[in-house]
């Protein structure tokens, strides 16, 4: 479970999000929407643990995040991440393995396959179309198995076929009891995933009533 209690974030003197609470239970899909800049990925970012907090609590699994302690036992997708533009999608996700030293080379082929690049592993990151690096940023959030999933705008970039490719990812780890936080500003997303919809709209985060 994540808890967040008012919760106060400050950012180059703006307020971002001001005393929000919200109480993420196991095995859901949250969908996040709001306009750019309403304070979405500062809030992912606040969770992982990539951005401190003014005031108030944040607590995942009863243990409280702080800024540079990162949340364990989580795959996060947060304002696009880049790889190594000469090295192959296999060997990037092999590089990002090697620092737990938990998945096999056969594991990284079988996540590349889920998400669609299994014909491309071996293609330099360089030569790949921006649904391509999409797909492998997903890759990379999803490879090493987690309770939570953090990801932020997961479909930019993917045609029709990619977005549905990655429905099925995140309805099979809803299925096995997965916890996923999402963000979309397209509006099949949130409703074809999300269990709980919550709008941040001026600091305030409340729900989305169906």
């Amino acid at each position: 479970m994540i808890e967040i209690k008012n919760v106060t974030i400050t950012l180059k003197k703006n307020k971002i999000l001001q005393n929000i609470n919200l109480t993420i239970k196991h095995g859901y899909c949250y969908g996040l929407i709001g306009r750019n800049g309403s304070g979405k990925s500062v809030l992912f970012k606040a969770i992982a643990g990539f951005l401190p907090i003014d005031s108030g609590t944040i607590l995942v699994d009863n243990q409280t995040v702080q800024a540079g302690k990162f949340i364990k036992n989580a795959g996060i997708l947060i304002e696009s991440p880049n790889f190594i533009s000469n090295m192959s999608a296999f060997n990037n996700l092999k590089c990002l393995t090697e620092i737990k030293q938990e998945l096999t080379d056969e594991e990284i082929e079988a996540v590349l396959k889920i998400v669609g690049l299994e014909e491309a592993m071996n293609q330099k990151y360089k030569r790949f179309s921006l649904g391509m690096k999409q797909r492998l940023r997903i890759a990379q959030a999803i490879m090493e198995e987690a309770d939570y999933y953090i990801l932020d705008e997961p479909f930019n970039g993917l045609d029709e076929e990619g977005v549905q490719d990655i429905y099925a990812v995140l309805t099979n780890l809803k299925k096995a009891g997965k916890t996923i936080l999402l963000t979309s500003h397209d509006k099949s997303d949130i409703d074809t995933l999300c269990d709980y919809v919550y709008r941040v709209n001026k600091g305030d985060l409340h729900e989305e009533k169906n």
